[in-house]
């Protein structure tokens, strides 16, 4: 599902359907500009509508047709008095910054699914919110369809493919990267401090006691563990969830002070399953998200994180 302007990130979708459902099976993309989910001063007026470039990319891609329908098929009679609404974790993150948002998503990913039938439905996970909204409404309400996440496709500079990326100029260009720079600085951290603790961990006479892995680990000659070896300790103790956030943090606050600036809306480290912060000692998946506005551009973007349980 698609709300046209299609790029690679929508072309790989596209592949990676045709690659699961093999020569045999049919791939459909649908397009459709969904008004239910624009708030008030949002962009819906001047979101790109490029069919016929769409129709191309598909068809290259592997998709047998296109549904393009007009909002009057989809909403005959106007806005629809019933809608699917998204609950508790529709109200996090972008439905606190966009109230009501996921009850149009929801809405109209449920008029598709219904309209073409699919089998199997794929959806980029650069929008991980939506994603985890959409597997939830399928669950919850029993659809008979297996959603498919597919990782998020990147620029060659890092900046994820969105359709609206070409609003950007390129000074505000230069500053958006900021959100995919502070994704992997978080990544960065986290591996390092895992390393560290892993290594820390196995030193001989060091299980289980923070004090004697803070020693062992100024005896491993690290920069980041001579320099604060309480601090490493404590990621020891499986505390790297904080400097996660801290040190993705660091990275959009020098971008708020770039010219033009970033205006960062949040930075979250949630849990996956419903969009909740995770605790300092969590262990297992998360998700890095970020959302900012660079002029008037808002952007998001976000990097699945495994946070290891070493003893």
């Amino acid at each position: 599902m698609t709300m046209g302007a299609l790029h690679n990130g929508h072309a790989t979708l596209i592949r990676a359907a045709r690659e699961h459902v093999g020569p045999d099976g049919t791939v459909v993309v649908t397009v459709f500009v969904n008004p239910l989910q624009f708030g008030a001063g949002e962009d819906l007026d001047r979101y790109p509508r490029t069919l016929d470039a769409d129709l191309t990319l598909a068809r290259t891609a592997g998709a047998d047709a296109v549904f393009a329908p007009a909002v009057d098929e989809v909403y005959p009679g106007g806005e629809p008095q019933v809608r699917i609404t998204a609950g508790p974790m529709g109200e996090r993150l972008e439905g606190a910054s966009r109230p009501g948002h996921f009850d149009g998503v929801l809405t109209v990913v449920a008029k598709l699914l219904h309209l073409t039938r699919p089998d199997l439905a794929f959806f980029g996970q650069k929008d991980a919110q939506q994603l985890a909204l959409i597997r939830r409404m399928v669950r919850d309400l029993n659809f008979p369809v297996e959603i498919v996440g597919v990782p998020t496709v990147r620029e060659a500079d890092g900046l994820a493919l969105s359709s609206r990326n070409r609003y950007l100029s390129a000074p505000e260009r230069r500053t958006a990267l900021a959100l995919s720079r502070a994704l992997f600085a978080g990544a960065d951290r986290l591996a390092a401090q895992e390393a560290l603790r892993a290594r820390a961990t196995a030193l001989p006479g060091t299980q289980g006691r923070s004090g004697d892995r803070a020693e062992a680990l100024s005896r491993l000659g690290e920069a980041r563990a001579a320099a604060d070896a309480h601090a490493v300790a404590q990621a020891a103790e499986h505390h790297a969830a904080g400097a996660v956030r801290a040190a993705a943090r660091a990275v959009l606050d020098e971008a708020a002070k770039a010219e033009p600036p970033l205006t960062l809306d949040y930075l979250a480290f949630v849990d996956p399953a419903d969009f909740t912060e995770v605790a300092d000692d969590h262990t297992g998946e998360a998700v890095l998200a970020i959302a900012a506005r660079v002029g008037a551009t808002r952007l998001i973007d976000n990097l699945p994180l495994t946070l290891g349980a070493v003893k």
